[in-house]
């Protein structure tokens, strides 16, 4: 199976090349300030693409999916559109798991304080988890900022080493972009985005 992973395309979806496969997953940040209208246009977009089944989570700019009730979320999302919120889904024998958390982060969505806060998401995460997205990076795996400071959680990097999935995708940290592979997990910041929000980086393409 042929996977794409992008992340953090901040509503700058169109300048992104074609793309096809069998699964893309995009890992949180689709909106630039998360209004309903910015939503729907990535969501118009994405349910076009030329690939059998597609995923996505929400990010930290995605305020609309904090503030929306379940229903309206439901009743906005075309069908071949596959939502995860701390939730999973199985396509074709791969178990995928998905959470927008992330650890506090200024005012933005979805944030959650270090410790016990943010624990009880990491807890929901299946040990039968092939694929883990989520919208933050584990700490010291492709979370450096500029300035050189790891800002990734350090309880999600302990649930991943306990789960131990086959790939982990996350964003966030647009400088951090670039795949890592560590202890049996491939590790993949998939920003497509830089710093200063220029389409700069590809999609990452994987054969699971």
């Amino acid at each position: 199976m042929k996977i794409t992973f992008i992340s953090d395309t901040h509503g700058k979806h169109l300048e992104l090349a074609p793309m096809q496969g069998d699964l893309i997953i995009h890992a949180g940040d689709i909106s630039n300030v998360g209004k309903e209208a910015g939503v729907i246009a990535f969501l118009d977009w994405f349910q076009n693409l030329n690939f059998k089944h597609k995923i996505f989570i929400a990010g930290n700019h995605d305020f609309y999916f904090e503030r929306a009730t379940d229903e309206e979320i439901q009743n906005l999302i075309p069908k071949e559109i596959i939502y995860l919120n701390d939730s999973g889904t199985e396509i074709d024998g791969i178990h995928i798991w998905g959470s927008p958390i992330q650890p506090w982060f200024h005012d933005w969505a979805f944030n959650r304080q270090r410790g016990a806060d943010i624990k009880k998401h990491w807890d929901l995460i299946p040990q039968q988890t092939d694929i883990l997205v989520t919208h933050g990076p584990p700490f010291g795996i492709l979370d450096a900022t500029m300035r050189q400071q790891n800002v990734g959680c350090d309880d999600l990097l302990e649930k991943v080493k306990v789960v131990a999935p086959k790939i982990h995708a996350f964003g966030h940290i647009h400088e951090a972009y670039g795949i890592r592979e560590l202890e049996g997990v491939k590790y993949i910041n998939a920003s497509v985005l830089n710093l200063q929000y220029k389409m700069t980086n590809p999609p990452v393409e994987v054969v699971y």
